[in-house]
């Protein structure tokens, strides 16, 4: 089978319905977030920038060199520069807690990255797609607009999240009522969409499962270790270590999905990277939150050492 000329069976109703659940997931985790989280980024830089450079730079650049290295098929390779491409993962504060690291900082990243993404996440696509000539093949078939997908994202993760910092903020009682309920419903709803759309292609999905499912091991560990690897070369403490390596490895794939069926027509590779990394960096991220967590001292710093 030729994966490049795969097109995932999902109708134009269930891509809206998708849109909508991941607005309401966002608006969900913006129920949370507080306008002093964006001032914690102000008044502790340092971890912030690492964390911002993790993400938005470190994590495309090395996923560029890993296509460079695999010479995957196109639609995969494009797959996961789009994956790289897309902000941190709405999952990432809850594991993040579970782990005991810094989940204020984990938070503050996860807000100022959905903003960012509006613009950045259209411009890391677009650069690191052209800049590899067959992926640049796609782009040119494509002719992806480029102020259709800043609208898109703007209209996914942009107006919820100020919508729903305004409710917490006029309404602190009722939002944090609200979200206790509304982000684990929302985030099984996104999880049952992406069951669907593997279940409508289940007969692609096993052909090609091997080849997804390894690339995309690779390339979950890449993003984890890189965000560790950089959070310990500039010496933060291990409760921020814990943070950027989870908001570096848990992207929001639910939103490269919505890209993807939106400007590329459910095109194969993408689609299936997409869809698998949804899957795996939540099982990756909770055992790390997991294992983490049965080393919680009195103190995290007292366990440097250990990590």
């Amino acid at each position: 089978m030729e994966i490049d000329s795969i097109h995932i069976r999902f109708n134009q109703d269930a891509v809206w319905l998708m849109n909508i659940c991941l607005a309401i997931v966002m608006f969900g985790v913006a129920l949370g977030v507080r306008f002093d989280d964006f001032r914690n980024l102000w008044h502790n830089p340092l971890p912030s920038i690492i964390g911002i450079i993790s993400q938005f730079l470190l994590l495309p650049a090395l996923t560029f060199l890993l296509v460079v290295l695999l010479e995957p098929h196109p639609s995969i390779a494009l797959g996961m520069i789009m994956v790289a491409a897309c902000p941190g993962g709405n999952v990432s504060n809850f594991m993040t807690h579970l782990s005991g690291g810094n989940t204020a900082l984990s938070v503050s990243l996860t807000a100022f990255a959905s903003l960012a993404a509006i613009v950045i996440t259209p411009v890391n696509l677009q650069f690191w797609g052209n800049l590899y000539e067959p992926t640049r093949s796609i782009l040119q078939v494509v002719h992806m607009d480029a102020l259709s997908m800043f609208k898109t994202v703007s209209l996914i993760l942009g107006v919820p999240l100020i919508i729903g910092m305004g409710w917490q903020y006029y309404r602190p009682k009722s939002a944090a009522k609200l979200a206790k309920w509304l982000k684990p419903l929302s985030i099984l709803i996104l999880v049952g969409f992406v069951g669907a759309a593997f279940g409508a292609n289940f007969d692609i999905f096993l052909q090609v499962i091997h080849i997804i499912a390894l690339i995309v091991l690779a390339h979950n560990a890449l993003a984890l270790g890189s965000g560790y690897l950089l959070a310990r070369l500039c010496s933060l403490s291990v409760a921020d270590r814990k943070a950027l390596t989870i908001e570096t490895g848990i992207q929001n794939s639910g939103l490269g999905l919505v890209l993807i069926f939106t400007f590329f027509d459910g095109l194969g590779g993408m689609a299936l990277i997409a869809g698998w990394w949804g899957v795996w960096d939540i099982v990756s991220g909770l055992t790390i939150g997991w294992i983490w967590s049965k080393k919680l001292p009195n103190s995290h710093d007292k366990v440097s050492s250990v990590l």
